[in-house]
């Protein structure tokens, strides 16, 4: 009887635990179709790449693209989350689905048309050479010999390595790569290097805040770009959606207002 009893009981649990199991699973996929019906919308960017999307002195993300993203999610009625990623990564960050948008000064490139599905352009921009304001160097041909430093995995550093016969002239036949703009930005103040290749938009916000007295940009560069947001390639809605919208905050005076808050101009394309 008691050899029964001790059956009985062992049948007894191993149901309970299938039981269990089968409700751990239930409930997992339950979470999954929640995660696919959000309505929340994931944006990647480097949190250091003032004035498009950065961390301010609260430690919230601000910007020119952040309230552009905000304004345009708003009115196709999703919420919107802007999540930090590791730039090098962005493309795998998006294309794995962690995040479900690029947008934060990203330059459209004949690589990466390849990796991504692009809005309409909303920005102009080039790649310019700043330095400081007591530098001998006047122009991009002056770089000869010249400590020059950018962004690594960036359009800066693409534009540059399609000038081969000039960069192998650079100081030790190199450049000097960064995790951020901002990192090369603080060496050239510093003296540690003679020139910056950024993007012109953050070289002139950056002069701005730092004063442009300090400061210089070279006669020619490494190239005229656009600005666009990366989604992956199948998501044709969301990229849709952006456009449409876009559309409708440059017509109605929205979009201006944003520019003259973060550059004092409207400066949409």
């Amino acid at each position: 009887m008691k050899s029964n009893i001790k059956v009985i009981k062992k049948i007894t649990v191993i149901i309970m635990l299938v039981l269990l199991s089968v409700n751990v699973v239930a409930c997992g996929k339950d979470s999954v179709k929640a995660d696919e019906n959000n309505d929340t919308v994931i944006i990647g960017l480097d949190d250091t790449f003032v004035p498009m999307g950065y961390k301010d002195e609260k430690g919230e993300i601000v910007g020119f693209d952040v309230d552009l993203a905000k304004e345009i999610f708003k009115r196709s009625g999703r919420k919107v989350k802007f999540q930090p990623v590791d730039w090098t990564m962005k493309e795998s960050e998006l294309n794995q689905g962690n995040i479900d948008l690029i947008w934060n000064g990203y330059s459209v490139t004949e690589e990466r048309k390849e990796q991504v599905k692009f809005s309409d352009a909303y920005l102009d921009n080039r790649q310019v050479i700043i330095v400081l304001a007591t530098s001998k160097l006047s122009s991009k041909e002056d770089l000869k010999g010249a400590k020059v430093g950018t962004q690594s995995e960036s359009s800066s550093l693409e534009a540059i390595n399609k000038e081969q016969e000039l960069t192998r002239n650079f100081k030790d036949g190199q450049l000097v790569l960064f995790d951020t703009y901002n990192d090369a930005l603080m060496d050239l103040d510093a003296g540690r290097l003679d020139a910056v290749v950024v993007d012109e938009i953050l070289a002139r916000y950056y002069m701005k805040q730092r004063g442009e007295e300090r400061f210089k940009i070279l006669n020619g560069d490494f190239g005229k770009e656009i600005y666009a947001v990366g989604a992956r390639k199948d998501d044709e809605e969301l990229i849709n959606d952006i456009n449409k919208y876009y559309k409708e905050i440059k017509e109605d005076g929205t979009g201006e207002n944003i520019c003259n808050k973060w550059f004092g101009e409207n400066i949409l394309k």
